[in-house]
């Protein structure tokens, strides 16, 4: 964070006309730690971070660049005088508490993608908004912010490319969903499951309701929310919302597999004609996409942790000769948190610095 940021809080609050104030709704949960730390990452202009959570994680310490903050406890005053609200939490902490945080004047990025039906919200990824070359109209009281979901920024930037190399007939991807997208409850019961099967003890099944420890599943136990069947929903939704009505629609099929973080998947490209490898590559590289050189290892869950870019793999198609393989692995948690704090850093635009709301 720059020296500017480092500053205590009466300097703070003194040099308020430079300065906005966040709070971080989940504070405690992956990806509002992935938040905090991309804040301080990308030297978000905040004088105040606010760190919110449930019961279980209040008077929790969290690192906050070089400072140590307290969680607290989410309370309609702790958005009072709050620029930027960023909801990392579970669904149904969003829907108690963003209409607080709004009506105290805070724009609203919801990550728990339970607002995108309400009044003037928008599903949002500036990736793919810069690669359309879309310019979205600031607005001075907009409504939620919803991040897309990171499989459908992943699959949005690497098809609006790929379309470029030549037209695309079929597009057909397999995603592999890590634990992490049920938050820490998910790492833990997959962690617990694997201990479990070796010791030959029965499997926690809270969160999944299946085996997922060794296995892959394409459908969850009848007691486990949301389903494979609505988060495919949800990617497929932000997917056509970000790449509008000129992108070609992708299938997709997700599968549980047994691994903690990143999302890795296959994605099968029939074009109109045989397929130049050379020429598709050079349309698929930019920004946020990366290729490994021949010494390095195919992109993996591993090779992408931490990672802000999208890793990719091009093979050709022995059988087909107009059809090509991509091979992507991808953070899930870094994307998400990076969208977010690039669609906050987009509405500073127009929120007037220092106001007091």
């Amino acid at each position: 964070m720059s020296e500017s940021v480092k500053m205590s809080s009466a300097h703070a609050v003194s040099t308020r006309g430079k300065l906005y104030r966040a709070a971080i709704v989940g504070a405690a949960s992956l990806k509002g730690k992935e938040i905090a730390e991309m804040l301080n990452e990308r030297n978000f202009p905040a004088a105040d971070v606010r760190l919110l959570d449930d019961d279980e994680s209040l008077g929790q310490l969290e690192a906050m660049g070089d400072e140590i903050s307290f969680i607290q406890s989410v309370r309609a005053e702790q958005f009072e005088h709050v620029d930027f609200s960023f909801f990392a939490s579970d669904p149904e902490c969003t829907r108690r508490n963003w209409k607080s945080a709004r009506d105290a004047g805070s724009a609203i990025i919801d990550l728990s993608s339970v607002l995108e039906e309400e009044a003037g919200a928008s599903v949002r990824s500036l990736w793919v908004e810069r690669e359309r070359g879309r310019v979205v109209p600031p607005e001075l009281q907009p409504g939620p912010c919803v991040t897309a979901h990171p499989v459908a920024i992943t699959l949005g930037l690497l098809l609006l490319r790929a379309q470029r190399a030549g037209g695309l007939r079929r597009v057909v991807a397999t995603v592999l969903e890590p634990a992490s997208e049920h938050g820490q409850r998910g790492m833990d019961e997959l962690h617990q499951q694997t201990v479990n099967l070796l010791s030959f003890q029965p499997l926690p099944k809270d969160v999944f309701d299946a085996q997922v420890a060794f296995n892959m599943v394409a459908r969850y136990g009848p007691k486990s929310q949301p389903t494979l069947d609505s988060v495919e929903a949800c990617i497929l939704r932000h997917y056509r919302k970000i790449t509008g009505e000129t992108a070609p629609q992708p299938s997709v099929m997700l599968l549980q597999a047994p691994v903690f973080h990143g999302h890795a998947m296959t994605v099968f490209l029939e074009m109109e004609s045989p397929v130049d490898i050379p020429a598709l590559t050079l349309a698929l590289a930019g920004d946020h996409v990366a290729f490994p050189s021949a010494e390095d290892e195919t992109p993996s869950n591993v090779s992408s942790a931490g990672q802000a870019d999208i890793q990719v793999w091009v093979k050709s198609d022995p059988v087909q000769p107009n059809g090509v393989w991509l091979w992507v692995a991808a953070d899930n948690l870094r994307i998400s948190a990076l969208t977010a704090v690039e669609c906050a850093e987009s509405m500073t635009a127009t929120r007037p610095v220092g106001k007091i709301q």
